[in-house]
């Protein structure tokens, strides 16, 4: 099972780097676009009747079909080019920087031709219908217009009205996806599925901070209360030990349970935040996670650089919560992590021999999700039923 990341930023994708929020245009400017529109969906029509027939019989003929069709192609793409600087100056839309294949640009080129020559009929109805208002406020204003039939007038002039809105909202919706589908996603809509999954990505780190305060409550009410709690009573039962032999051998429990909280808050503090990750690197925390675990690993570590903080610590963490899942639940004989760079990625992998069935949804496995996520990461659970099960992280790493 593949747990779904979030994306990375789209600002690299389009020319100019990052991108900045626009506001949609005014309705008088959008309305001059669709106007404008028509008109070079009239040129669309032209071109294809004039240059489509004239090339028609060289298409049909295998010799020169191919050179027919790169003539067909680029006045296709300059009528495209134009369609594309009337979206981005009275629509606002700015699309990524990208080729775009011959046969799509015709396709578009054709649907858009349609798209605007029907906007345009649409658009010539609603003239007629403003100046039929015109005609009837002027029926009106002398008089010759009885009740009755402006009633019905009004009434049928309402309805068509709002069909002729209707289609014309629906035609420039048609028309922004045909844009979409060419050219790809413009520049705002880039820009508020980015501040999606941002929300999103902000809601599921809260949701993991949550979740690691409740466990470190857990394991410190559990584990070191419960042993601080022995301790106490040892000592206690020490200091009235009525026997000196009694008293020592109780105090010989309370040293060797010292030393089992020690250990534990250790491991706690540990599981918190390694100081290994600080002081010594990304290769001696893992090295600390080898020697605590109960079954062997061996650690393939190829790094030829420094990583910034955030990427070693969630590379640490994702091997540390996959090897204790696999040492609890796998019934593992040997545990494989990989370290290595490709590129400007990191990419963590354990995989282990055990029995398989891991449950991407468990409290540990959404934590990673969400840690690597916040990263802009991607995070991979491959675990069958028999095994083996392998969990594979890529952290971007500029």
């Amino acid at each position: 099972m593949t747990t779904h990341p979030l994306p990375t930023a789209p600002g690299p994708a389009l020319s100019g780097g990052e991108p900045t929020a626009t506001l949609a245009p005014a309705l008088p400017l959008r309305a001059t676009g669709v106007l404008l529109g028509c008109l070079t969906a009239l040129l669309g029509l032209l071109y294809f009747a004039v240059v489509g027939t004239l090339l028609g019989p060289l298409l049909l003929w295998p010799r020169t079909r191919r050179r027919a069709f790169v003539v067909l192609t680029t006045g296709a793409r300059r009528l495209t080019a134009l369609e594309r600087r009337r979206r981005s100056v009275f629509f606002g839309d700015r699309f990524p920087d990208r080729p775009v294949p011959d046969h799509r640009v015709l396709r578009y080129l054709a649907a858009r031709t349609y798209a605007g020559l029907l906007t345009g009929v649409v658009v010539g109805l609603l003239a007629f219908g403003v100046f039929l208002a015109g005609l009837l406020v002027a029926s009106l204003a002398r008089g010759t217009l009885d009740w009755k039939e402006l009633a019905t007038q009004v009434l049928l002039g309402g309805v068509l009205l709002f069909l002729d809105v209707q289609g014309l909202l629906s035609l420039g919706a048609f028309d922004a996806r045909l844009a979409r589908q060419c050219f790809g996603p413009s520049e705002r809509e880039l820009m508020q599925r980015r501040i999606d999954e941002l929300a999103t990505s902000r809601a599921a780190v809260l949701q993991a901070v949550d979740t690691e305060r409740r466990r470190i409550e857990r394991d410190l009410h559990d584990g070191v209360q419960q042993r601080l709690v022995a301790l106490a009573m040892l000592l206690g039962r020490a200091r009235r030990g009525r026997t000196p032999e009694l008293a020592g051998s109780l105090l010989e429990q309370a040293h060797k349970e010292s030393q089992d909280v020690l250990t534990e808050l250790r491991e706690v503090a540990w599981r918190v935040y390694p100081t290994a990750l600080d002081n010594l690197g990304l290769q001696e925390a893992l090295a600390g996670v080898s020697e605590r675990c109960s079954i062997p690993i061996r650690t393939d570590f190829t790094l030829a650089g420094p990583l910034p903080a955030s990427v070693e610590t969630a590379a640490y963490f994702v091997v540390s919560e996959s090897v204790t899942n696999a040492a609890k639940h796998s019934a593992a004989t040997e545990i494989q992590v990989s370290v290595r760079k490709h590129g400007p990625v990191l990419v963590v992998r354990v995989e282990d021999n055990g029995v398989g069935g891991a449950r991407p949804a468990g409290s540990g496995l959404t934590g990673l999700h969400s840690r690597v996520g916040a990263l802009d990461g991607r995070l991979q659970v491959h675990s069958p039923t028999g095994g083996p099960t392998t969990i594979t992280a890529e952290l971007p790493c500029a």
